[in-house]
């Protein structure tokens, strides 16, 4: 299995997709996985909804996938036997309209020009993505969802599902979400925005794909990357440790190892992510409010019976447990079956991607619970 990925793609010949911004928009293509087997009443579909720099590659699909592709980014909690059992439940994850891994996103080519999009690719919302995933379900005959189920950005789309197609969705799951960004996450968004757009070779989104603007890319993602963690786990994996060598250097190198882990971090995201993609991305979830005063879109899952399990970690300073309690606060004024659960973790906001046997065990119960309440 050299490429798990299959494709689909609409608006081609047909209606385009309506957007938020008010274009309308295609063709569209969507990278989707898929694992273990849709039943006969097509009742057993989880959703999986990746997070701002994820994929459609949620877990690898045999030995020959993981040696070729290597583990995917929820290895530990998609599979057989595990957390999202694939020999229960029909698991799909698609690739999110606006990113770089094989959906339709700024670096793709418009058929118009002949010329990747760059700028003149639309912005885009949380919603959109969540209507061109509806489309998918569409070609695929599934009307009815087990469970949508994604964290950080990821979690925001499983609320906009819920809201967007409440009929649909029988259980949800949001994980290291919120409701809307706060200022101090807009503010970090601008920041690595600013950095590529900084950047000499960026061009106005206009650079070859074989000279894009590597250093602020790089320096973005050193950004968002110090978000994701906690100053716990830096403490425990870096302290004050120098990097290869026994003094200071005394020149602006770097000198500590915290700052080789950050340039590493870096380097690596230039050879898999694209610069424009993450300024649409980043603008996508600063744009989501679930909360706007005067009117919250919240409150349109009243009468929704839709379960909900929202799950926060103690270490998360980028969208910290206040937020997901003020969600579950919402979603119980509108009388929504709710619970919440806070898991204990010093490894900031990506300890919804580690291997957490608490994690898994409270999702495999909750999903298993769901149906025995039926």
């Amino acid at each position: 299995m050299s490429d798990p990925r299959q494709y689909f793609t609409f608006a081609d010949n047909g209606e385009p997709l309506q957007l938020d911004c008010g274009r309308s928009f295609g063709p569209v293509t969507l990278a989707y996985e898929t694992w273990g087997r849709l039943n006969a009443e097509k009742s057993n579909v989880i959703l999986i909804l990746h997070a701002f720099s994820g994929d459609s590659h949620v877990a690898s699909h045999d030995e020959t996938d993981l040696e070729a592709n290597g583990p995917g980014w929820w290895e530990a909690m998609v599979g057989p036997g595990k957390g999202i059992d694939t020999e229960k439940y029909f698991v799909l994850c698609s690739n999110i309209l606006g990113s770089c891994s094989g959906s339709t996103g700024p670096s793709s080519i418009n058929p118009d020009t002949g010329k990747p999009y760059g700028l003149d690719f639309p912005v885009v919302t949380i919603r959109d993505m969540v209507n061109a995933q509806k489309i998918l379900l569409d070609f695929l005959g599934i009307n009815s969802l087990y469970a949508v189920v994604g964290g950080s950005v990821g979690g925001m789309q499983v609320l906009q599902w819920c809201i967007s197609y409440p009929e649909m969705v029988r259980t949800a799951i949001p994980l290291a979400t919120t409701m809307r960004h706060s200022a101090l996450c807009i503010a970090f968004n601008e920041v690595a925005r600013q950095a590529i757009m900084t950047d000499p070779k960026w061009q106005q989104g206009k650079y070859p794909e074989d000279d894009p603007p590597e250093l602020g890319l790089a320096v973005a993602r050193m950004i968002g990357h110090i978000t994701y963690l906690s100053d716990e786990a830096m403490h425990r994996k870096f302290g004050r440790r120098l990097q290869e060598r026994d003094d200071l250097s005394f020149r602006f190198e770097s000198d500590f190892q915290v700052e080789s882990y950050l340039n590493y971090q870096g380097t690596k995201f230039v050879r898999r992510f694209d610069a424009n993609s993450l300024l649409y991305i980043t603008k996508a979830s600063d744009y989501f409010d679930l909360n706007k005063e005067g009117d919250p879109t919240i409150n349109r899952l009243a009468g929704t019976a839709t379960r909900f399990l929202v799950i926060s970690f103690t270490s998360d300073w980028l969208y910290p447990t206040y937020q997901s309690r003020e969600l579950v606060q919402a979603l119980k004024r509108n009388g929504c079956d709710v619970s919440f659960c806070e898991i204990h973790a010093d490894c900031g906001h990506d300890a919804f991607l580690l291997p957490d046997d608490r994690l898994i065990n409270l999702i495999s119960g909750f999903l298993s619970g769901a149906a025995s309440n039926e």
